[in-house]
C-alpha cells in the first residue's frame, strides 16, 4: 500500500538540526527553495576533516545529478560569504535515496504501508526507538501510528507517534521498497558493497535501544594540516567514491540492493572563504 502525494514546496519539516548544522540551515535553505527544490537534511560530520551533507528533492521526491550540480552551485557562494562552518570541508549534495530520511507529514503519508523506523526525544512509556510498518498520520498531522511486528502476550500491536516529539525517522530498505521506488520514476538500484558497514550499523543500533542517538557536533573541526586545496568538483556514487581500478572488486551481496544515491561533492578550503 502507497499514497501518492505531491507535497508542498514551502511545507515545514518536523526536524531541526542543531549546532553548525543548524547554522548550515539558517543561510541554505532560501536558496535551496527558490530553485524549486526541498531541504531535507543537513548534517556535519568529522569525516575527511569536516564534511557537511546536505540533502534535497523535488517536491515529488525526486533529485538527479544535474539537481545536485545546481544546488551546489547556488549555495556554494553563500556559505562562502556566510561562513556558518567556520572551517575548511567537503560540501556533499545528494538525494534522500530509496531508504529515505522522513522529515515532512507528507514525507509519512506518500510511504504508508512500508517498514520504518522513529526516533522519539523524548521518549514515548520509556521506549525512543520503534520499527513497525507505517500507518497514516491522523487528519491533524499530530500523530502517527506503526504496527509492531512480533510483540509480547499483553502488548499493543499499534502505537501512535506524537509527531511533535520526532527526532528521526527513515524508511527500512526491502525489495518491496525498492520496486515502488523505481515504479515512482527513483534511482536504479545498484549493487552496495561500499555501504554494507552503513547496514551493519543499522543493525547495532537496533540493539542499543537505550542509548541516547550520538549529537552532531557543534563545534567545527580542526582545520587539517598541510597545504591548502583549491575548490574542487566531483561525482560521487552511492554515497561513496568510485573504487579504484586497481582495487579488487567484492562479490556481489545478496538480498536487497541499495540504490544508487545522485551526488556532487566539493571540497572548500579556507583560501576560499571570504
Amino acid at each position: 500500500m502507497s499514497s501518492e502525494i505531491e507535497a508542498d514546496l514551502s511545507e515545514k519539516r518536523l526536524v531541526r538540526e542543531t549546532g553548525v548544522a543548524a547554522r548550515v540551515v539558517q543561510v541554505i535553505e532560501g536558496p535551496v527553495q527558490g530553485l524549486g527544490f526541498r531541504l531535507v537534511r543537513v548534517k556535519v560530520t568529522n569525516t575527511n576533516g569536516c564534511t557537511v551533507q546536505i540533502m534535497a528533492e523535488r517536491p515529488d521526491g525526486t533529485f538527479s545529478i544535474d539537481d545536485c550540480e545546481a544546488v551546489s552551485r547556488a549555495i556554494s557562494p553563500v556559505l562562502d560569504v556566510d561562513d556558518p562552518v567556520g572551517t575548511a570541508y567537503n560540501l556533499e549534495i545528494s538525494s534522500p535515496g530509496i531508504d529515505r530520511p522522513l522529515v515532512r507529514v507528507s514525507d509519512f503519508a506518500r510511504w504508508i504501508g512500508y517498514e520504518v523506523k522513529v526516533e522519539l526525544s523524548p521518549p514515548l512509556d520509556g521506549r525512543k526507538r520503534f520499527r513497525g510498518i507505517l500507518g497514516a498520520p491522523d487528519p491533524e498531522a499530530l500523530t502517527v501510528p506503526i504496527d509492531l511486528p512480533d510483540v509480547k502476550e499483553g502488548l499493543p500491536s499499534r502505537v501512535d507517534l506524537p509527531l511533535r516529539d520526532l527526532a528521526e525517522a527513515h524508511l527500512v530498505l526491502t525489495d518491496e521498497l525498492i520496486r515502488e521506488s523505481l515504479r515512482r520514476g527513483g534511482p536504479p538500484a545498484d549493487d552496495a558493497e561500499a555501504l554494507d558497514e552503513d547496514d551493519a550499523a543499522e543493525d547495532e543500533d537496533e540493539d542499543e535501544d537505550a542509548d541516547d542517538a550520538p549529537a552532531v557536533p557543534a563545534r567545527p573541526a580542526p582545520r587539517p594540516q598541510g597545504p591548502k586545496a583549491k575548490a574542487v568538483k566531483a561525482a560521487k556514487v552511492g554515497g561513496k567514491p568510485a573504487p579504484k581500478a586497481a582495487k579488487d572488486k567484492k562479490p556481489p551481496r545478496t538480498g536487497p540492493k541499495k540504490p544508487v544515491v545522485s551526488k556532487a561533492s566539493r571540497l572548500k578550503s579556507r583560501d576560499d572563504l571570504h
